[in-house]
C-alpha cells in the first residue's frame, strides 16, 4: 500500500500569496573562524553540491479550519543560484514566524574518489527531470475560473533509477513544467519518514481525509548519513509502516568538510553558549566532576567496604565494560556527604560533546551538566502539592541540553531540552534570549530537567493538573556554558584533537542503586485521596519513569542513546 492516494476535495478556503515574516536571531551573526566549508553557504555531499534556501514565496494557505493556529501555509523557494534546481518545496504553520529551509542542489563535474563513493555516475546524471506530475489534492469545483487560487499538490514521477525528494504546490490547475523540479539518482537519496503532522483535515472532514507531515531522514545520529532536504509529505490515505514515495539525501562526501574545526567550536560556543537558570530555590545545585571528586567522592566495587578515594582526573575509575552493578560512584561517607550533596555553583561548567548531525549538514554540540545528587520530587494534584520524602531522590545526576547548528552559514538553528525520560526541540524563533545570541535555559527544581521558559510543567497529566512538579524560573543561581565550559569529545576531529577526560569512560553508575518501599508511600498518598482522583493518580504513577521508585544513580554521559544517536525528536 502506498502512503498517497489522488483525491478531490472542494471545502477549503483559498487565499491569495503574500511576502512572509522572516525570523532572524537577535544579533549578527559574526564571522567565524577560517576553516573548510564551514559556514560556507555550500555543503559537499560526493557528486552534489546543496545550498540552503531560507526565503520563499507563498504559494497557498490552508483554511482547513477557522483557528488561524492550525492553519498551515505552502511556500516555493526564491533567489536560487544559477546552476541549482529546486527539489521540492516547504510548509509550515502560519502563525509563527518564517524559520524553514529548502535544499537546492547542482551536480559536481569532476570527482575525487578519495572524498566522495560515486557508482553509476558515468552511466546516469545525478539529477533528472521527472516524467510527469501526479495530481495528489485538488479542489474539485464546477469550472477553472473558480479553481484559480487554490492549492494543489503534484507528485512528480521519477525516471526509473531516480527518486523525488518532495512535493510542488500550486495555485493553479495547469500541471507544472517538467523542469520546475529535479529527481535525484537513487544511489544518492536514503530513506525518510513521516515525522510531525502539520496538517490534518480528517478530523473536519471524515469523508475527505488529508495529512500533511514533516519528513526526516531514518539514518540519523553521529553516523548518520542521510540528509534533510526539508520538504513535506502529504498523503490521502496511509498506513503507519508503509514506505513513502519521497526519499532524502544522502552525503557520500568521506571527508567532515562541513563540520567546524577545533577555533570554529570555541567561536560557537562563545557566541552562542546559553545561561542556565536554577530555580530560586534550588538546594541541589551542580558542581564541576573534578570538584565532586576532590571532595570525598569514593568508588564503591560489590562486596568491598569501604570505597576507595577517586583522584581528581577520576584516573582510578575503571574504564569501560557496562552497567553491571559491579562498580558506582557515592558521596563520602564522612562529614563532607551533606556539602558535596548540594554542589558548588562557582566550579560547574558545561560538558560539550560536538558531533555531526543530517548527514554533517548541521553540528550538535550537547552540553552536559553534572549535579552531585538530584532531590526528591512534588507531587501536585489539583491545588494541593504534597513533597514526597523518597522519591525521585539519588546520588549523581547528568543532565544536557543539545544546540543545534545549521553548517551552511553558522545560525543557531533549534536547541533540544531533555526532561527526565524524554525531551523537546525548540526552533530558534521559540527560545528567550540574553546578551545576544545566547539562549536561556531554564532547570527545574530538585529534578534539573531543562525548559525553555519558566514555570511548572507537570510530569503526568496537565490535563488533570495531576503528577510530579517540575518548577522553573529565573534566578541569581545561573552558569554561563559560553565561558564556564569544557570539550570533551569531538570524534570528527581525529585523534589527539581533543582528550577525552578518563571519567567519561567510567560506563557504570554515577550513584548506588537503593531499593525501597516506594509503594508504601505512594499508598499512603493514594488513600489519603477522594476516590474522583485516586483512580487517575495511580494511572499516572504507573506511567512514571522506575526511577522515581528507587535510589539509583545514572549512567554517564558516553552510555546515553543520544551519544552516538539523536535526541528523541
Amino acid at each position: 500500500m502506498r502512503w498517497y492516494k489522488c483525491f478531490s476535495w472542494n471545502r477549503i478556503t483559498c487565499s491569495s500569496p503574500s511576502e512572509p515574516e522572516l525570523f532572524s536571531l537577535p544579533a549578527p551573526i559574526p564571522d567565524w573562524p577560517q576553516g573548510q566549508g564551514f559556514a560556507s553557504g555550500i555543503v559537499n555531499l560526493g557528486e552534489l553540491e546543496v545550498f540552503k534556501i531560507t526565503r520563499f514565496g507563498l504559494v497557498w494557505n490552508s483554511k482547513v479550519t477557522l483557528d488561524k493556529r492550525t492553519s498551515v501555509a505552502f511556500y516555493k523557494p526564491v533567489g536560487v543560484p544559477d546552476g541549482f534546481h529546486v527539489l521540492g518545496h516547504y510548509c509550515q504553520f502560519i502563525n509563527k514566524p518564517l524559520h524553514g529551509f529548502v535544499l537546492v542542489a547542482r551536480e559536481l563535474k569532476t570527482y575525487s574518489p578519495k572524498t566522495a563513493d560515486i557508482s553509476n555516475h558515468d552511466k546516469l546524471p545525478a539529477l533528472q527531470n521527472p516524467l510527469d506530475y501526479t495530481l495528489v489534492w485538488s479542489p474539485d469545483a464546477g469550472s477553472e475560473e473558480e479553481l484559480i487560487g487554490c492549492g494543489y499538490f503534484w507528485l512528480p514521477q521519477p525516471p526509473e533509477g531516480y527518486k523525488a525528494l518532495g512535493y510542488l504546490v500550486s495555485n493553479k490547475p495547469n500541471k507544472p513544467e517538467l523542469d520546475d523540479m529535479k529527481c535525484v539518482r537513487s544511489d544518492l537519496t536514503d530513506k525518510c519518514e513521516p515525522y510531525c503532522l502539520i496538517l490534518d483535515a480528517g478530523y473536519k472532514f471524515p469523508e475527505f481525509p488529508f495529512q500533511v507531515w514533516s519528513i526526516r531522514p531514518c539514518d540519523r545520529g553521529m553516523s548518520g548519513k542521510g540528509v534533510s532536504v526539508g520538504t513535506f509529505f502529504c498523503n490521502s490515505c496511509c498506513s503507519k509502516g508503509d514506505e513513502i514515495p519521497v526519499a532524502c539525501l544522502k552525503n557520500l562526501n568521506h571527508v567532515q568538510t562541513s563540520m567546524p574545526n577545533l577555533d570554529q567550536i570555541h567561536a560557537l560556543i562563545k557566541h552562542y553558549g546559553p545561561t542556565i537558570f536554577f530555580h530560586p530555590k534550588e538546594v541541589y545545585l551542580p558542581s564541576s566532576v573534578d570538584w565532586f571528586f576532590n571532595n570525598g567522592a569514593v568508588l564503591c566495587r560489590e562486596g568491598d567496604s569501604p570505597g576507595e578515594s577517586i583522584d581528581a582526573t577520576g584516573s582510578n575509575l575503571p574504564g569501560g565494560g557496562t552497567s553491571d552493578g559491579q562498580f558506582w560512584i557515592d558521596l563520602p561517607s564522612d562529614e563532607r556527604r551533606d556539602l558535596v550533596k548540594h554542589g558548588n555553583l562557582q566550579s560547574t561548567k558545561l560538558y560539550v560533546h560536538v558531533k555531526p548531525a543530517l548527514g554533517g549538514t548541521f553540528t550538535d554540540l550537547a552540553m552536559w551538566v553534572f549535579c552531585p545528587f538530584n532531590g526528591p520530587a512534588t507531587l501536585k494534584f489539583g491545588i494541593m502539592n504534597m513533597a514526597l520524602s523518597k522519591i525521585g531522590q539519588h546520588v549523581g545526576d547528568w543532565e544536557h541540553f543539545t544546540l543545534r547548528i545549521c553548517n551552511f552559514y553558522g545560525e543557531l538553528w533549534s536547541i533540544y531540552f531533555s526532561q527526565h525520560s524524554g525531551g523537546e526541540w525548540v526552533d530558534a524563533h521559540g527560545l528567550e534570549y540574553i546578551d545576544g545570541n545566547k539562549a536561556i535555559v531554564y532547570s527545574s527544581q530538585a529534578g534539573h530537567a531543562s525548559y525553555p521558559h519558566p514555570g511548572t510543567y507537570i510530569q503526568g497529566s496537565s490535563k488533570l493538573g495531576i503528577g510530579i512538579r517540575n518548577d522553573a524560573a529565573h534566578s541569581n543561581l545561573f552558569v554561563d556554558s559560553s565561558t564556564h565550559y569544557e570539550l570533551v569529545a569531538a570524534e570528527y576531529l581525529g585523534d589527539g584533537i581533543i582528550s577525552e577526560p578518563q571519567w567519561l569512560q567510567f560506563m557504570r553508575e554515577w550513584g548506588p542503586k537503593i531499593v525501597y518501599g516506594s509503594k508504601t508511600e505512594l499508598d499512603r498518598i493514594l488513600n489519603t485521596l477522594p476516590l474522583r482522583l485516586r483512580n487517575p493518580l495511580e494511572s499516572i504513577f504507573k506511567k512514571l519513569p522506575l526511577e522515581l521508585y528507587g535510589e539509583e544513580g545514572p549512567t554517564g554521559p558516553k552510555e546515553k542513546n543520544n551519544w552516538r544517536g539523536d535526541e528523541r525528536w
